[in-house]
């Protein structure tokens, strides 16, 4: 089930949040399982057992931890394993069998086999809350619904945020709804819809016309146009999500840690991923980076580990040699930005034409990177890169669209309010109740955007979420 669906927005929502207002305090946790299973089961009902079964395995995998504290390592080895072998089957078998045939020259066969929606989000919050259990972060927790709870909870079920068991475990046993709430989230929601359908879904109309197309059937003007329209709307796409799942939160007691913040704004690639994914880039802080020793170690040691970690996020986005060299990408230029001292650099130059060009620089390189991510295979990307940058041999005689063709008013209007919404212009607005004449302005703001995006949706405007896949 989708959030931009009229299933969602007009049946599912409102008589979750019906039953959840009406009922009694301690009712409130089952009524949100029941509605998280249902919204599993609803597009992947056989889905549904596997769930079960990550739940059942990180129920008894942490009281075994707990109740064994002089032996419990092999527990914490055994229950990790068992959440990554159905990561590991699901999404990556088929692709290291692919491998393994190219690289031996045999033919095995591949498995029929369809990626449950949102695996890899719900598995890293399994593992969040058995390595908290072993850390001693945490208790384990006794009642296999609240851990249910944790592991499926709808709002950020299949693409994030991903929320730590220790960030939110005090919200899950006991939290509070108010009017003060309800209302913000309601907005949060608003916003993060209209973010999905008016400017993602529009952008990534664009992008798709062009990435569609061979490298060398369209000029470099268009190449750079392919590669900024995927840039805005895959931000615009999952942020846009977060922002929903954000806003169910409050709708519901809860408040989790934002996941974006305007990343477009960086300066260094580094300050990029304090911004982008922040719940994966913690995660990853925290349970591997830290780990295999952060940057105690010296030097080596902390440039290995970055390169590890943004290995491993190449991989967590999917099984397909693109996620991993941008993963490798990224990881690159933080350790160069490391070795030479990025922070320090910034505030030796800051001036007005030094921070253009450290933005430019980082514009740059996640847009590079961006088109690794979105390209089938390494020889698009590569091909595609060449022709931004004017080294692939182009045959005008080959075009088939020109400029017209990929953008026309709306998406021209599109670009601008991409450009002014991926900037803190209009963050505080939401927040702004200094003035009643501004409160009104704002709701009357977020009316308009609502009804377009469920005209939107209406209108069969469908795109699922991107990070649906992984």
């Amino acid at each position: 089930m989708l959030f931009s669906s009229m299933t969602f927005l007009c049946v599912f929502l409102p008589l979750v949040i019906f039953f959840y207002l009406i009922v009694k305090k301690e009712l409130k946790n089952p009524v949100l399982l029941i509605a998280s299973m249902i919204f599993y089961a609803w597009g992947e009902p056989k889905y549904l057992a596997m769930m079960l079964s990550v739940i059942l395995i990180n129920y008894f995998g942490a009281i075994l931890i707990e109740k064994n504290e002089s032996s419990k390592k092999p527990y914490l080895i055994l229950t990790v394993l068992l959440n990554l072998s159905f990561l590991i089957y699901f999404k990556y078998f088929n692709f290291l069998i692919d491998n393994f045939n190219n690289i031996f020259h045999t033919n095995h066969e591949f498995l029929n086999v369809i990626m449950p929606i949102g695996i890899s989000f719900y598995t890293f919050q399994a593992l969040s809350y058995v390595i908290d259990v072993y850390r001693k972060d945490c208790a384990a927790q006794k009642d296999i619904y609240k851990l249910a709870l944790y592991i499926c909870l709808f709002p950020q079920l299949v693409a994030g945020p991903i929320v730590k068991y220790h960030d939110v475990i005090e919200q899950i046993e006991n939290r509070d709804v108010d009017f003060e709430k309800v209302d913000l989230g309601v907005k949060r929601f608003i916003i993060g819809l209209s973010k999905k359908m008016l400017i993602a879904n529009t952008l990534g109309a664009v992008a798709d016309k062009v990435f569609v197309q061979s490298p060398d059937a369209f000029s470099h003007s268009i190449a750079w146009l392919g590669s900024i329209a995927y840039a805005f709307q895959i931000y615009f796409d999952f942020s846009g999500y977060s922002d929903m799942a954000l806003g169910l939160g409050l709708i519901f007691g809860f408040k989790f840690l934002e996941n974006f913040n305007y990343p477009y704004i960086s300066k260094s690639i580094t300050e990029f991923w304090r911004r982008w994914h922040i719940s994966l880039s913690t995660w990853f802080k925290e349970y591997v980076y830290i780990p295999l020793g952060g940057n105690r170690c010296g030097k080596i040691k902390t440039y290995r580990n970055l390169f590890i970690v943004f290995l491993l996020t190449g991989i967590w986005h999917g099984a397909n040699w693109t996620f991993i060299v941008w993963g490798i990408w990224n990881g690159l230029f933080i350790i160069f930005e490391k070795m030479i001292s990025v922070k320090d650099l910034q505030e030796k130059y800051a001036g007005i034409y030094a921070k253009t060009a450290q933005h430019i620089y980082c514009i740059l390189i996640f847009l590079i990177g961006w088109v690794i991510f979105r390209a089938d295979d390494i020889n698009y990307a590569l091909k595609y890169l060449m022709n931004m940058f004017g080294i692939l041999h182009l045959d005008k005689a080959n075009f088939v669209y020109n400029m017209s063709y990929y953008v026309d008013t709306i998406e021209i209007i599109t670009f601008v309010a991409a450009i002014l919404c991926s900037v803190p212009l209009f963050s505080k607005m939401l927040e702004n109740k200094n003035k009643i004449s501004m409160a009104l302005i704002n709701n009357i703001w977020l009316l308009v955007l609502f009804i377009f995006s469920v005209s939107s949706i209406a209108a069969n405007t469908y795109n699922p979420f991107i990070y649906f896949r992984f």
